[in-house]
């Protein structure tokens, strides 16, 4: 008997598998997609080249991101009810707030007269040689414009954003206020709301809509709070602190 060829037997409708041995589609897609790159194939100083590129493209990245973290943050006014508004002080010429101050100040006495919170924690201490505190020239200014003194708490030691918020942690551990909202120019926003958060605080920002800071010098302070922002994720904000204040 004579055998068939396999060409009798394969029926003219039947489509032929193109597919080669063992060339699945995941196989494929691994060999295309998930192929490493020609530099780290080639290994030597390519390699050590490519991965010093990847690892400075990744921290470009990230310092991106939290600029514009930064940049969103400063842009963002809370206007629900909270335990309490904390304002960060600033320069003060003997008793007298700076304008970059009384800016803050200003922003809070909207948020007081909006009801956002029964209580005003005024932050900073002084330089030596000042007569008055930031704290006590921030009291002085939010009680002739109309808050009740008996409103406002105030941290008079702080030297640095880190501390002051530290010396508010305690007086609001004293008070059960657990929610706050916290008052800066839009650039320092989004690292002191950070370092409330770490400190335990439920945190949102207000920033001062009248800040005097412009120009390259607002640019520059941006700049310079998104430096805080990505180590003090990384190391933590009260060890990165001397660095910025």
């Amino acid at each position: 008997m004579t055998e068939l060829s396999s060409e009798s037997t394969e029926s003219p409708n039947m489509s032929r598998d193109e597919t080669p041995v063992g060339g699945t589609v995941v196989a494929t897609l691994q060999r295309r997609v998930f192929k490493a790159p020609k530099w780290w194939r080639r290994g030597g100083w390519r390699r050590a080249f490519g991965c010093v590129a990847v690892f400075l493209s990744l921290i470009v990245a990230y310092f991106a991101i939290s600029l514009f973290q930064v940049w969103s943050t400063g842009r963002s006014h809370h206007s629900g009810q909270v335990d309490a508004i904390v304002v960060m002080g600033a320069a003060q010429y003997d008793g007298r707030p700076s304008p970059q101050l009384q800016a803050r100040l200003d922003q809070v006495i909207d948020l007081w007269n909006e009801g956002v919170a029964p209580t005003i924690i005024v932050t900073g201490g002084n330089q030596p040689g000042d007569r008055f505190t930031e704290a006590e020239s921030s009291t002085n200014y939010l009680v002739k414009n109309g808050v009740p003194e008996g409103v406002i708490i105030g941290e008079d030691t702080g030297r640095s954003s880190w501390e002051s918020l530290q010396n508010v942690a305690e007086l609001a551990r004293a008070r059960a206020i657990g929610t706050v909202v916290l008052v800066s120019d839009p650039y320092h926003s989004l690292r002191i709301r950070l370092m409330a958060e770490e400190l335990g605080f439920r945190a949102y920002t207000s920033s001062s809509t009248k800040s005097p800071v412009h120009g390259w010098s607002n640019f520059k302070r941006h700049l310079e709070e998104t430096a805080g922002v990505a180590l003090g994720r990384v190391l933590g904000f009260d060890r990165v602190e001397s660095l910025l204040g």
